[in-house]
Order: C-alpha cells, then sequence, then structure tokens
C-alpha cells in the first residue's frame, strides 16, 4: 500500500471517529433537554428495578450495590387524576420541593388582649362644680382631641364669689392707681401734695396688689388656670360657663385645654387649641343634661385602642422559658382563633414580663405589644363616626414563646404527613404518580412536623404539602379491594 493510500485511511478513520462525537453530544443535549418528559418515567422503572433486589427482612440476604447506595424504595405508590389533584389542593403551593430550614421548638400560652393600663383609657372628670346644660357626645361615637364633650354651667358659690370680690378688688385698684398717678403729677413741679398724702395713696395701692394676688392663688385653687385668671382682668366679667372637651392621649403640657371657660357675653377664652387626628372612643356616659355634678366628678370615660397589650398566663413551670426568650430577643407568635385556622401574627416583641405569681391561678402574667388597626370607619347621617378596630380588649387567642431552635431540618405542614399507627408517611412526587415514603418524625405540633435527616428524603424532593391523610386512605382503599392483605407493599 503506498503511502498515499495509507494516509487516506487514517483520515477515514479519524473522520468516522469525530462523527460519533459530534452525534453523541447531539444525543446527550437533546436528551437534557427533554429529560422532564423522560426522566420521572426512567426513575419509576428504576426503583421498581432495585424493588426487586431488597435484601430479605429475615436472614443474611446479600444485598445488591445499587439498592443500598440509593434511597429506600418507596412502600406504595398512587396516581391521581386533576381533577383529584385540585380536590386535595395539590397545586400551586400545595405541591413543591422541600429544603432545609429553621425550625422553633415553642410552647402555647393561653392569652387575651387587654387595654394598656394608664394609656388606653382616659377619665373626663368635671373641673368645677356645675349643672350639665348640654351633651354633646353619645356613647361609642369617635371623637378627636378639642371635641366638645359637655357644657356646664358654673354655681359654685364660693367661685362665684371669689370671682365677684377679685373684680371688685381689680376696681379699686384701678382707682387707687388713676389717683395716686394724679397726685404724683401734681407734686412733682411745684410741691403743691404733701408728701405724706402721697406715701398713704402709694401704701393703699401696694395693699390691694396684695389682695388680687391672694385672690388669683384662691382662684387657682378653685380650678381656675392662668388663662382663665387673666380673662378676666381683661374682660372684667365673670366666668359663668364651663365647655369640656376631649383630652390629647399623646399631650401633656397643657392639661387647662381639656376644657374652656365662657364669659359671661359667651365669648371664648384664648387658650391654646387642641388639634389632632387621634381616634378616641366614647365608651361610657356618666353625666347627662341637668345633672348637678361636683368638682372631680367623672363625666366620661374615652377608649384609645391604637395599641393595644397581650397578656399571657404562662404556668409557673414555663416562668424560665418566658424570661429566656425575652433576654435573648426571640419574637413571639400569636394565632387568634387557632381551632379555625384564624389569623397569625409573628414577630410580636416581648414588652415586659410580670413581677409576680396569681396565687390562686399559679400563673406568670407576661406581655406583648400588639399594634391595632381600623377595619372600619363609617359617618352616620348625623354627623357621628363610628369605628370598628380589629383588635378589642377582651379576645382571647394564643401564643407561641419559642424554647429551642433547631436549624437545618427539614420542616413540613401537619398536613403533608400521614400518621398510621408508630409509622409516619409522605408522598413524594415521581411523574404522574405519588409514592409514598416512610420518614422519622422528630417533632409534631399543631402546624408543622420536623422530619429526620435519615436518607428518607433529600433536598430539593418535591413532595405533597396537602391531602397525605386522604392519599394514605385511597392506599389503603386500593390494598383492601385486592383481597385482605396481599398487596406488594409493608406495614
Amino acid at each position: 500500500m503506498t503511502l498515499l493510500s495509507l494516509n487516506l485511511v487514517r483520515f477515514r478513520a479519524a473522520f468516522v471517529r469525530w462523527l460519533r462525537v459530534i452525534f453523541l453530544a447531539g444525543v446527550v443535549v437533546a436528551a437534557a433537554g427533554s429529560a422532564p418528559q423522560w426522566w420521572p418515567l426512567l426513575r419509576e422503572q428504576v426503583d421498581a428495578m432495585l424493588a426487586r433486589y431488597r435484601p430479605s427482612s429475615e436472614g443474611g440476604g446479600e444485598t445488591h450495590p445499587v439498592a443500598s447506595a440509593s434511597r429506600p424504595a418507596a412502600r406504595a405508590s398512587l396516581e391521581l387524576t386533576p381533577q383529584a389533584r385540585e380536590s386535595l389542593g395539590l397545586t400551586g403551593d400545595g405541591i413543591g420541593p422541600i429544603g432545609l430550614s429553621t425550625y422553633w421548638r415553642t410552647m402555647v400560652v393561653p392569652a387575651v388582649v387587654v387595654a394598656r393600663p394608664g394609656r388606653s383609657h382616659l377619665q373626663v372628670a368635671a373641673p368645677l362644680t356645675g349643672v350639665v346644660t348640654h351633651v354633646h357626645a353619645v356613647t361609642g361615637e369617635t371623637v378627636t382631641p378639642g371635641t366638645l364633650l359637655f357644657q356646664i354651667r358654673l354655681t359654685h358659690e364660693d367661685l362665684v364669689r371669689g370671682q365677684r370680690e377679685f373684680l371688685q378688688t381689680l376696681g379699686e385698684l384701678d382707682v387707687e392707681r388713676r389717683e395716686y398717678e394724679r397726685l404724683r403729677k401734681l407734686s412733682e413741679p411745684a410741691g403743691v401734695i404733701a408728701g405724706r398724702l402721697l406715701l398713704e395713696r402709694q401704701y393703699a395701692v401696694e395693699k390691694l396688689e396684695s389682695s388680687e394676688q391672694a385672690q388669683r392663688e384662691a382662684l387657682r385653687l378653685h380650678g381656675l388656670s392662668d388663662a382663665q385668671v387673666e380673662s378676666i382682668v381683661s374682660t372684667r366679667r365673670l366666668l359663668r360657663e364651663l365647655q369640656v372637651r376631649a383630652p390629647s392621649p399623646d399631650d401633656h403640657d397643657h392639661p387647662e385645654e381639656e376644657w374652656q371657660l365662657l364669659s359671661g357675653d359667651r365669648g371664648a377664652v384664648a387658650l391654646h387649641d387642641v388639634e389632632s387626628d387621634v381616634p378616641l372612643i366614647v365608651e361610657r356616659l356618666a353625666a347627662h343634661k341637668g345633672q348637678a355634678v361636683q368638682a372631680g366628678e367623672l363625666l366620661c370615660t374615652l377608649a384609645d385602642y391604637r395599641r393595644l397589650f397581650i397578656e399571657g398566663q404562662a404556668f409557673e413551670q414555663d416562668a424560665a422559658a418566658v424570661v429566656r426568650a425575652m433576654e435573648r430577643g426571640w419574637t413571639i407568635e400569636a394565632v387568634f382563633d387557632a381551632a379555625a385556622g384564624g389569623e397569625r401574627l409573628s414577630g410580636l416583641q416581648l414588652a415586659f414580663v410580670g413581677h409576680g405569681i396569681d396565687p390562686q391561678s399559679r400563673t406568670l402574667p407576661f406581655y406583648v405589644e400588639l399594634d391595632n388597626a381600623i377595619v372600619r370607619d363609617q359617618t352616620n347621617a348625623a354627623g357621628q363616626r363610628f369605628l370598628t378596630w380589629r383588635y378589642r380588649p377582651g379576645q382571647r387567642l394564643e401564643l407561641r414563646v419559642p424554647v429551642e431552635e433547631w436549624t437545618d431540618q427539614f420542616v413540613l405542614p401537619a398536613e403533608a404527613v400521614a400518621i398510621e399507627g408508630t409509622d409516619a408517611f409522605v408522598f413524594l412526587q415521581n411523574g404522574r404518580r405519588f409514592d409514598r415514603v416512610s420518614v422519622r418524625v422528630l417533632h409534631r405540633d399543631r402546624q408543622n412536623v420536623v422530619i429526620a435527616r435519615d436518607g428518607s428524603l433529600f433536598p430539593g424532593d418535591v413532595v405533597a404539602r396537602r391531602g397525605a391523610h386522604q392519599m394514605q386512605m385511597a392506599i389503603q382503599n386500593q390494598s383492601s379491594g385486592g383481597g385482605g392483605h396481599g398487596h406488594s407493599h409493608d406495614h
């Protein structure tokens, strides 16, 4: 064979090898692109082959090397129609891959929503004695700080007499001051007025000023503020009507803003205007039109429900766990109407723990901060506003206090695990079917189940997150339909 023929043979062999490589690469790429269609079916066939080589339960049968290195074979399998999947909720978030997450082991504590002591309720009292002439608020109505609540006609005899004497002193003081100024001007150029007479007038002015100061203090003791006293000085009229307005729960600089005195011509006293959008509910009306009230007597009670407390009642043996959760800054979860799967609030902060254990119930109270929200705001034809709050004092719930933190765990919803006697199962998606896989439960509560990482499940496995009990019942029905226990899976 000539050299040219030899080279042609070698070139042909190399060209054939390259064609084989290109063909195999194309096959691999095409197979990878269609993996979602053929991989579940292939996996089902492989699992069936491995099941035939599993070791016997008795004796020292030899184990197939591939079977020992793979996942334990599924005990049973169930194929569901699209309608059955819809009925079981195996759509959307009802099915999905599992992963490792952190689980908080918690203890359940009964609790109730309560008002914040000294903050949620505001009592409005009569500043002065009088008769209620008008009631502007109604029970259940929502008002804002500065809203007119009551009008009271002042009848306190000492207050009326004190104002009258104060006005009289102010008039006499004005006269003495004018006379003193007149005499002083006459005596300055020629000394016409004796110094003794001028000195007597000066003493009279000082005496009246002393009486005025004493009467000012007496009026303050009756409940008048500096602003009201100054209004008497400027208007020279008795204050006869009292207007009681809603106080501000957040502003304590001007207590006189809660009420307003009117002079005889009903001209308003110049006070600080209270402007705020804080919604206050008129919870209780204690005064009625025509009622005589004494200074300090309760007129009504207002409620500020923007922020509340959740009061938990931990048993004496659980007190240490509550204190530890507060020290470590762990957040608490609240569950409303837990039996019906109600609202859940997470990330709540523990405000403080009670300082004593109740001698009767032997429980330790602790308090969690709760921000409220308005769910309904309506104004009727009369212009009265009524609110409905999401949370109300007296509402019962459960608190889940963290006790222990478990990291890197398989955590599934309770509906994803079927319990039969001492066995627990989850259902792993395998193409159009769901394989029942036996698992070991580390912990279980009403909402979640913690599964052991023993090789029965792996991160990324797609499992049914709902309907496990119904699928377990379906497998049992299939098995019993064949007669007795003559089926291919074990218990």
